[in-house]
């Protein structure tokens, strides 16, 4: 079977931009690169797509791994623990790291700090930033076996670890909520 461009996940991403340039070009949008307003689309547009990845994989953990772990005869688990969960867990810190950052930059560029629901949103995001790194991340090193711990300390970090992600899929209902009611009129 003849393998087509956009098989391997980085020819996709290439083509995706590619085509997102092209899509540029027909609507007559790069007209506006010198443009202030554009750059801020731009920055948002990065920060919708890391957030995208970051709440995705959040939700692949809460939803599917997590429920599904007790469901995996015990010889299949090392494939996720060892492969895929790293894997995961590696985009989604970084994810998290980039939507703040350009979640920041934008509420920077378009002076949005005084938007209540979308300053509410970014404080939620913050707290679930925190979470991702230096709660998430340091127990699912230990439940993982990425570094040394015995059998109890790796049940104890696998559930703290479950707990703050648990507690970043309950924030992310009113982060996303104050993010895209952005639009919105203010009522005070």
């Amino acid at each position: 079977m003849k393998k087509l461009p956009w098989e391997g996940l980085h020819p996709a991403l290439a083509i995706g931009v590619g085509l997102a340039v092209i899509v540029l070009i027909i609507s007559g949008h790069f007209r506006y690169l010198a443009d202030g307003a554009f750059w801020a689309f731009l920055f948002r547009l990065v920060h919708i797509w890391s957030g995208i990845l970051w709440i995705g994989l959040l939700y692949y953990f809460n939803f599917v791994q997590i429920p599904s772990m007790p469901k995996i005869p015990d010889e299949q688990k090392p494939a996720i623990g060892k492969v895929i969960a790293p894997t995961a867990l590696f985009f989604f810190r970084w994810a998290a790291a980039s939507t703040v950052l350009f979640g920041l930059i934008t509420m920077t560029y378009n002076q949005s700090w005084n938007n209540i629901p979308v300053s509410i949103g970014m404080l939620l995001g913050l707290i679930m930033a925190y979470n991702v790194w230096f709660i998430i991340w340091p127990n699912q090193q230990k439940a993982l076996g990425l570094v040394e711990a015995d059998a109890d300390a790796k049940k104890k970090a696998a559930r703290m670890a479950m707990l703050a992600s648990r507690f970043n899929t309950m924030l992310s209902i009113p982060m996303l909520y104050g993010m895209v009611s952005a639009h919105l009129p203010q009522a005070w």
